[in-house]
Parts: C-alpha cells; structure tokens; sequence
C-alpha cells in the first residue's frame, strides 16, 4: 500500500501503537476519510451534556418566521414562567404527569415544540403528539413541526425531510435515530393505539371528541400506550380550558398541586398571583388599565411587568394525591409585552359584555378558566353563609308544605317544603330512611311521614299536603306503595329530559301496578315532570339576595321565589342541591343542545327539591288566585279572616265559629275547586 502524502494525525498515530503490549500493531487507518471517521467516532462516545429542555432550546431553538411573530433564536427569558414547566419535562425531573391550563397565546405550543426537539436530539424515544382531528395535526406538522426541524440545525440531520423517499418519515410519522415520533388526532382510535410510547404530548384537551371512533376516552386511550414506560414516562396535557365540569384541562388541574406563578409588587414587594379581579381601569378608558396589588393596593404599570415575570417563581396551592403530578395555569395578565397587553384584555372583555358567546370565549382564552353556563347554582359556601335560624318549624311565611322522596339501593331521603306566596320556600325538613324498596320497614317509616305534621310560626299544625315520589327505581315498588297511600296525597313521578316541554307537568297517565303478585292494569297514575325545567327556576330562586337587616327592620318584602335554607342544613346537603349545571353540548354533526350534568356523584336534595316543587304545581299553586292565598293565610293565623257572601265555610267568621276549637289547628290544606259538571248535549233528532 502506498503511503500518503500526509502524516498520520496525532490520534491516528495513536490507535497504530501497540496498545496491547505484545509486538501487534492495530490496523493501519491511515487512509483518506479515516480523519472524519476518528471523528465521529470520538463524538459518539462524548457524552451528551446536561441539558434541562429550556437550556436545550436556548442553544439550539430557532424560530421560524412560518410559524412564530418573532422569529430568530428562542429566548426562554422572553416568556420565563415556562422554564419550570419546561424543567419539569427534561428526564432529570421526578415529575411523571404535566398538566398546563393557560390562557390562549402564552407560548404552550413552542414549549410543547421544544420538548419535541429535546427528544429528538438528547432523549430518543418513542413519542405520541395528539391534536383534536387527524387534519389539525397534519397542520401541525406542517406549519410547526417542519419549521422546527429545517430552522434548527442540531434537528436538521437527524430527521430525513418528509418529501424524502424514506418510508420512515412522512407528514404524521418522524423517525429519528433512537426514536420516533407519531402524530395523530384524537378522533381516531387507530392513530392512538398504534405503538407503545414514552412520552405523551396531548396538545388542547378540551377540543377532543368524547369518544374516539366509539372506542372510549382519547386521553385514557393514549396514556394507554405509556403503561409499560412506568417511571420513565412523561405526560405533558395542555389546553385553553372551555365549560366547568365538562372541562378535562380542568379535572387534571385540580387534581394536581395548582402552581400559580407569583410575581413580586414593584411597590411592597409582595409575592401575588394576578388575578382578572384587580386589573382596574377608568370607566369607558380601558387604555388606563393597572394591576392593584392585593396587599398596598397601589396600581402597577404595564411596563413593570418584564421585571416583575423575571422575579416570578411558581408556587404549590394545594396538595395532589399523586406525587409526580404537577399543574400549572396561567392567564393572558401574564402575557409578555408585546403580545397581550392589559388594555387588550379590557378592551375584549368590555366587548363582549352582553353576549354569552362572547364571555365565555373571553373566559376561556383570557382569563383561562372556565365557563360557567346560566343555570349554574351559587356556590355551596354561599349558601352556607345565607342560612337562617328559622323562629319556628314553618316560618311565617309557610301556608302549605309538600315533599319529595328520591328512592335509593339502600335508603329513602325525603325533604319537606314549606311555601308561600310568590312561591317562596323554606326548607322544613330531610328526612333519611334507611332500606330500601325491598325493605317493608322502610314504606312503614315513609307511610308514618305522611301523617306527621310540623308546627307553624302562628301555633297551627300542617301535614304533607302533597308528597311526590320518584319512580327511577323499582319504579313497580312505588306503584304499589302509592296506590296504597292514594293518589290524593301521593303523586308518583318520572322525570323527563329535556326543555322542549309545553308544560312543566303533565299527566297523570295510568300506568300497570302490581298488587299483591296480581298485574293490576291501569293501577297507578304517573305525572310527568320536566326536571330541567324546574332545575333552571331553583337556581334562579337561589341567585336572589337576601334582604339586609336594614331593609328587613324597614318591612320590605323578599323578593319572590326566595329560598329559605335553615341554619340546620349541613355541606353535603348544601353540595347535593347544587349538584349540577347546565351545559351546552353539541353532537357529531355540531348541532348544539342544552343539558344537565352532574359536577358530583350524589345529588338527592336538588333531585327531592324538584319533586317538592313539582307538587306544589300539581296542586295549583302556580295558578292560585288571591282568594286561595287568603284562605290559606286564614288557616294558619297569618292575616284576619275574609268573611264570604254567605258567612259559612272556610272564611267565616271566627265569632261564629264552634268555641270548642282544638288548640292547634290544622292548616295547609287548600281547599279543592269542585269540578264544574260537564253539560251533555243531546243532538236535536235524538231528542
């Protein structure tokens, strides 16, 4: 072999010595290229360096001007309060799930797009990045991904180009030495059950499809292919967050620690996390907008706020069940300057006063947080803080009482109403009969309620006027009961769904009982009852505020449909009534339609709370004249007797009464309209 005309280099002159020490030389390499090979050679046992996924995106990020307002290298310090965040998805970090709910623009995605380039450069492995829909990810791909690999040079020679003839790569699929990274949409079951995968990005939850191809939950069925990574997975869900208790960015929130990033008052000092309540601004001059800190109360200038995020750390405000879960939320107050500024913010928030639409979607990608659709009750803790210590068992204002008994597995729960005019309510009672339908001694108990009766403010007593009961379950067990209780105060219901009703109630129609083992054809009456209806009035009734003390002292009359809690009722009654929203839903086609849904699992007192109220319309209560009112206040003590045409009846004068009257009289029973008989008409050649 003919020498070259050049000298070995130092480490080739190396790698010919006798390294073994017994007279063998190692192979000559002393030929063209094996500079470069001696190289790379070197370079592959190098050890990476020690790089967190900011540090990473800082040396080796470019931003394209394809797919970013600012391009050129990325500057973690431009958004710093995603440098934890970014921490937490390096490999060095415990953390094993990462859940973000932020605010729109606040530079989430190229976080996202970072801890891409990291695992294609430092961390090979297996990635899933899912997006709503099959054709949002190839977007994806294609304004984002792409920039990022052929702006960055560190990414550029490890992924072939998607146009390139190599299978591996194409518009959904990136394959890198070590690894691979699949994108697909959450739409498709196929796409999230394809392979196995160590990291996780799941990129704007909340616009997922409830279900994938019929197949279950995406989120469920993606983290699904992480199981057999164990400790080593990384689960990274981000979303701008859309309605409460449908919100899945939400439920991953709170059940995390709940950072908040705390930035210092330029002023005090103090450390605060911004809140959308202390942006303040001049009436009808959004542009003075300012931030009150919450502990001096002196406003804060814009331009504070670069120092102020660079100061800023992130900071736990609760405790998670799961130690490597950690959260975050940001809103838009946080977004650097030159992107959202606090005179934007107020400028759409004023613009979408008076549209729901446009709140909710200010809600959402401003404040980043969740919608709250009308209908929605106070929360619990208010209605903690408005309960009354009732002077009586019926307070003044009750003429009549109703109830509503919801039948469960293993127990009955019955709440007693009292009502008034304007259709007023006190809560009376509630009442828990352990056993079930299939227990006779729980019917004994409910069947001795019916003839309890409770105490008025004025010293008379009322029974359960009428008393509605549910038949969801065991629906044959009610029948049975009812009929033998009759149907005069026992009204069986079913609820309905649904808002399209031309009632509230309808009914009753006959249903089949069973009696004794014998089929009884026609045995049984069943109302109907829109529940969603009277669902939107109770949480209505309960958004009107208490009179003050003041107002009371000076004998201003509550407002109508206010509802009275007593001082009595415990938070999990207090949860259970406000157990539900109402949302908006739409369906595959895009159709929107209104529902309710449960935020917890037991909801018992708003379910006996709409059976009580139906009742009281199934008696008449909505159609009552002042007469009627009259009559009842007149049984209870509550207003002077109104003497009728004849001096006789319900309204007669007391004077002429018996004087032997009981102590305790009994009220709250309205006295029924006798039913006009109907004239039979007898045609003229039958006559």
């Amino acid at each position: 072999m003919s020498e070259t005309s050049s000298p070995p280099s130092p480490t080739s002159r190396f790698l010919l010595n006798d390294e073994d020490g017994d007279g063998d030389t190692a192979p000559d390499l002393s030929f063209d290229g094996a500079e470069d090979m001696l190289r790379a050679w070197s370079r592959g046992i190098r050890p990476d360096p020690d790089l967190t996924v900011s540090e990473w995106a800082d040396k080796h990020r470019w931003l394209s001007s394809r797919a970013a307002a600012e391009p050129g290298r990325y500057r973690t310090a431009r958004t710093p309060y995603l440098r934890e965040i970014m921490e937490a998805l390096s490999p060095g970090h415990p953390a094993q799930r990462i859940s973000f709910m932020k605010a729109a623009q606040v530079g989430a995605t190229e976080a996202g797009n970072n801890w891409i380039g990291f695992v294609i450069h430092h961390a090979p492995g297996p990635m899933l990045a899912v997006l709503p829909t099959v054709e949002m990810a190839k977007r994806a791909s294609r304004g984002r991904l792409d920039p990022l690999i052929s702006d960055s040079p560190a990414l550029r020679d490890r992924v072939s180009p998607a146009r390139s003839r190599d299978a591996g790569n194409s518009m959904l699929s990136k394959e890198f030495p070590g690894g691979i990274l699949v994108l697909t949409g959450a739409n498709s079951a196929t796409g999230l059950r394809s392979m196995p995968a160590r990291y996780l990005f799941l990129d704007e939850i909340d616009a997922y499809p409830p279900s994938a191809d019929e197949e279950g939950d995406p989120v469920t069925l993606a983290e699904a292919r992480s199981t057999t990574f164990a400790h080593r997975r990384k689960v990274f869900l981000v979303s701008t967050p859309t309605i409460r208790g449908l919100s899945r960015i939400e439920q991953e929130f709170e059940a995390s620690d709940q950072r908040r990033f705390f930035v210092p008052c330029p002023h005090c000092g103090t450390m605060q996390w911004l809140e959308f309540e202390r942006l303040r601004w001049e009436k009808g001059k959004p542009e003075t907008a300012a931030y009150a800190c919450n502990a001096c109360d002196q406003l804060i200038a814009e331009h504070h706020k670069t120092a102020m995020l660079e100061a800023g750390e992130w900071r736990a405000t609760a405790f998670s069940a799961d130690p490597h879960h950690v959260g975050y939320h940001l809103s838009a107050l946080y977004s650097p300057i030159g992107w959202k500024s606090w005179e934007q913010i107020a400028r759409e928030w004023l613009a979408a006063q008076g549209n729901d639409e446009m709140l909710r979607a200010a809600r959402n990608t401003l404040l980043g947080e969740t919608w709250v659709e009308r209908g929605e009750a106070p929360e619990w803790q208010r209605l903690a803080d408005r309960r009354e210590a009732f002077d009586a068992q019926i307070p003044e204002g009750g003429l009549f009482l109703t109830a509503g008994a919801d039948i469960q597995k293993d127990r009955i729960e019955v709440d007693i109403w009292a009502w008034g005019r304007g259709l007023q309510s006190w809560l009376v009672d509630h009442i828990v009969i352990p056993g079930g339908p299939d227990s006779p001694a729980a019917w004994a108990e409910l069947r001795k309620i019916l003839t309890r009766t409770w105490q008025h403010a004025h010293g008379a007593v009322m029974p359960i006027a009428k008393l509605a009961i549910d038949t969801g379950y065991e629906a044959a067990a009610v029948y049975a009961w009812a009929r033998a209780q009759g149907f005069e105060q026992v009204v069986p219901v079913k609820g309905l769904e649904g808002f399209n009703r031309a009632t509230p109630v309808s009914g009753p129609t006959f249903v089949d009982a069973t009696v004794c083992g014998r089929r009884l054809r026609r045995g049984a009456r069943l109302w109907s009852v829109a529940t969603a209806t009277f669902k939107i009035e109770t949480y209505r009734f309960l958004r009107l505020e208490r009179l003050s003390d003041e107002e009371r002292a000076a004998g201003q009359p509550d407002p109508p449909g206010m509802i009275h809690l007593p001082d009595w009722a415990d938070s999990e009654w207090l949860k259970q009534l406000v157990a539900e929203q109402l949302v908006t839903v739409r369906n595959k086609r895009g159709y929107a339609r209104q529902e309710w849904q449960k935020l917890r699992e037991r909801n018992e007192a708003l379910d006996t709370r709409v059976y009580a109220r139906a009742a009281a319309w199934i008696m008449g209560a909505d159609r009552w004249d002042e007469r009627m009112w009259r009559q009842l206040e007149d049984q209870a003590g509550v207003a002077p007797p109104v003497p009728d045409a004849g001096g006789t009846g319900i309204n007669a004068n007391p004077a002429s009464a018996d004087a032997t009257d009981p102590p305790a009289r009994q009220a709250g029973a309205p006295p029924t309209t006798p039913r006009r008989k109907r004239q039979t008409y007898t045609p003229r050649f039958m006559r």
